[in-house]
C-alpha cells in the first residue's frame, strides 16, 4: 500500500459512483442547515437523518447525525456573528457581554456540512473511518462534554461501530526472552520518541527508523503461533502507522508504540488477554488507509489478518496523485452515464442503481451457493465439530464477498452481518486447524469457535435478508443478529479466557519461573479479564 509515501497532498477516499444513495438523508440534512441559518428548528430534520440513514444500515452516518441532534440545541443558542455595516468599525465588547460562543455554531455548521458531502461521494467505509469526518463528529462531542462531563469519542469507536471484535492474547514467552525484548525494546523507545518522523534531518529520519525497525524486530521475535497473538498485530499496526506518516503525521505512530512498551511490562508480569481497549484501537488504526484506500497485492498478509478480525477491504489503490485524479474522472463519467442509462431501485431508504443491483445479486448468489454447502455439511456432522478448516476459510471467504459487495452498493445491514458471519467462520477454520496443545499454565491454546447452531442461524438469517433484497424490499435491521453471533463468538473466546486466567492462577511456582519474569505467580490482571471476549465488558455491538 504504497499510497501515502507518493505524495503529501491530501485527497479524499475513493468514490463509489456504482453506489447506493441516500436522498431522503440528504434532503433533511439540506433542510437542517437552512433551518440553522435561518435559526428554525433544527432537530426535526436531523431526526428524519437519523431514521433514514439507519434504515439504510449506514450506522456511521446515523451516529454522526444523532450526535449532530444532540449539539443542535448549543449551536440555536450560540451567539451569530454580524459583521458591521459598511465604513463602520465593529462594536466593541462590553463588560456585559457573554463569552463569544460563536465558533459553536460554526463548528456544528461545518459538519453538516462534512456529513452531506461525504454521503454523496457514496463510500460506507469512508464514513466510519474517514479521520477528518472523525475530527468535525470530535469536535462535537468535545462542544457537548462541556455540559456533560464524562461524553467522549475514540476514533476506533466511529470505526468499529457495530461490529463484534474478537479480542487478542500473549502467548507465553520464556522469562529470558521476555528480559531481552523489553531491555531492547525500551532502549530503542526513547529515541523513536525523541524524533520527528518526516520532519527532521536525514540523519535524525535514518535514527528513528531504525529505532521503530529495532521495535518491530521485538514484535515479530515474541509473536507466537497463535493467530490471535497480539503481537502480530502489533507488527501490522507499526507498519501501516509508520507508512502513513506523511499523511496523517506522526502522533498516532508515537502513541502506539510507547503503549506497547506498557503492554510489553505487563506481558512480562504475566498478562495473557490484552485489554480489549487496545485491541480495537490497534485495528481501527491498520484499517483506516486499507478501508478509504484499498490494498494491492503487496498487502495480501494484512488483508488476512484484517479477515481474521472480520474487517474487509476493496482490492484497489490508486499508485499516484495523477492516477488518483484520472480514477476520480472515470468514476465520474461512470456515475453520469449509469445515472442516464441504467433505471435505478427502491430498496427503502436506499436507492441504487440498475445495474449495480443484479451484479451484487449474481454475487451473493454464487456466495451463498458454497455457504449453503458448507453449512449443510456442518449441520450433518453428528459430533458437532466444524469439519475441516479449508472448507471453514472457503465459507469465510464467500462470505466476505457478499459483505464487500454489500459494501460497495450500500446494503450497510447485509454488509455487517456477512462480515460478522465471515468472522464466525474463521474462528472455525482457526479452532480447527490450530493444535489442541497445552501451554505451560495447562489451558489450551486453540482458538475456541461459536457453536454450530450460531453460524447456522446467521446463514440462514444472511439468506432470508438477501431474499428480501432481491425482492425489492428494504434490507432488515440486522443488529439483533450481528450481535447475537458476536455474543456466540465472545461466549466460545471467553471459556478460553476464563480457563487461561484459572488455569494461571493456580499453576505453580516452577512453572510461572520458566516462563515470566521471575514472579511466583501469573497473575491476569482484573481489567484484562474483564476486557477479554466474554467478560464483563465484552465488546459486542450496540
Amino acid at each position: 500500500m504504497s499510497l501515502r509515501s507518493t505524495s503529501v497532498a491530501p485527497f479524499d477516499a475513493l468514490p463509489n459512483p456504482r453506489g447506493g444513495s441516500v436522498p431522503f438523508a440528504l434532503a433533511a440534512l439540506a433542510q437542517a442547515l437552512a433551518a440553522l441559518d435561518e435559526q428554525r428548528d433544527v432537530a426535526r430534520p436531523l431526526r428524519q437523518a437519523t431514521r433514514t440513514l439507519r434504515d439504510a444500515g449506514w450506522l456511521a452516518a446515523a451516529r454522526f447525525a444523532d450526535t449532530l441532534l444532540l449539539a443542535s440545541p448549543l449551536a440555536l443558542a450560540a451567539s451569530v456573528a454580524v459583521a458591521p455595516p459598511p465604513g463602520l468599525p465593529a462594536r466593541p465588547a462590553h463588560e456585559h457581554d457573554g463569552p463569544d460562543d460563536s465558533h459553536i455554531r460554526t463548528a456544528f455548521r461545518d459538519a453538516l456540512i462534512e456529513l452531506s458531502t461525504v454521503l454523496e461521494r457514496r463510500n460506507l467505509r469512508e464514513l466510519a473511518c474517514s479521520p477528518a469526518l472523525y475530527a468535525h463528529q470530535r469536535a462535537l462531542v468535545d462542544i457537548i462534554a462541556e455540559h456533560a462531563p464524562g461524553v467522549s469519542l475514540a476514533y476506533e469507536d466511529v470505526a468499529l461501530h457495530g461490529r463484534p471484535i474478537v479480542g487478542a492474547i500473549l502467548s507465553p514467552q520464556p522469562a529470558q526472552r521476555l528480559a531481552q525484548a523489553r531491555a531492547r525494546f525500551e532502549a530503542a523507545l526513547l529515541p523513536a520518541l525523541k524524533a520527528r518522523l518526516g520532519n527532521g534531518s536525514r540523519a535524525a529520519n535514518a535514527l528513528a527508523e531504525a529505532a521503530f525497525d529495532e521495535m518491530d524486530a521485538c514484535f515479530a521475535e515474541l509473536t507466537g503461533s497463535d493467530p490471535y497473538d497480539f503481537w502480530r498485530l502489533a507488527v501490522a499496526c507499526g507498519r501501516a502507522l509508520r507508512r502513513g506518516v506523511t499523511y496523517w503525521g506522526d502522533e498516532d505512530v508515537r502513541r502506539f508504540y510507547a503503549r506497547c512498551n506498557l503492554l510489553l511490562s505487563e506481558h512480562a508480569r504475566g498478562l495473557r488477554i490484552v485489554p480489549q481497549s487496545f485491541v480495537r484501537t490497534a485495528l481501527a488504526l491498520l484499517w483506516r488507509d486499507y478501508a478509504l484506500f484499498g490494498a494491492s497485492a503487496d498487502d495480501t498478509a494484512d488483508v488476512e489478518l484484517l479477515h481474521d478480525y472480520g474487517l474487509t477491504v476493496d482490492w484497489h489503490v490508486a499508485g499516484t496523485q495523477a492516477s488518483e485524479a484520472l480514477w476520480e474522472a472515470g468514476s465520474a463519467q461512470a456515475g453520469a452515464l449509469a445515472a442516464r442509462v441504467a433505471p435505478s431501485r427502491d430498496l427503502g431508504a436506499l436507492v441504487v442503481n440498475g445495474n449495480a443491483y443484479e451484479d451484487f445479486l449474481q454475487t451473493a448468489d454464487a456466495a451463498m451457493l458454497a455457504l449453503g454447502t458448507q453449512a449443510r455439511a456442518l449441520s450433518l456432522r453428528a459430533d458437532g465439530t466444524h469439519g475441516d478448516p479449508a472448507t471453514s476459510l472457503l465459507a469465510a471467504e464467500a462470505a466476505y464477498r457478499i459483505g464487500a459487495a454489500a459494501w460497495a452498493l450500500g446494503l450497510g445491514h447485509v454488509a455487517l452481518l456477512a462480515d460478522a458471519l465471515g468472522l464466525a467462520w474463521r474462528r472455525a477454520a482457526h479452532a480447527t486447524s490450530t493444535p489442541a496443545a497445552r501451554d505451560a499454565y495447562g489451558a489450551s491454546t486453540a482458538n475456541p469457535a461459536p457453536s454450530v447452531e450460531a453460524i447456522e442461524y446467521a446463514n440462514e438469517s444472511l439468506r432470508a435478508m438477501l431474499h428480501k433484497v432481491a425482492a425489492g424490499v428494504a434490507q432488515p435491521d440486522a443488529t439483533p443478529t450481528v450481535r447475537a453471533l458476536g455474543a456466540a463468538i465472545a461466549s466460545g473466546a471467553g471459556s478460553h479466557s476464563s480457563n487461561n486466567a484459572s488455569n494461571t492462577a493456580g499453576s505453580g511456582t516452577s512453572q510461572n519461573a520458566a516462563e515470566t519474569t521471575g514472579s511466583s505467580a501469573a497473575v491476569v490482571s482484573p481489567d484484562a479479564v474483564s476486557s477479554a471476549p466474554g467478560g464483563v465488558d465484552a465488546e459486542l455491538p450496540r
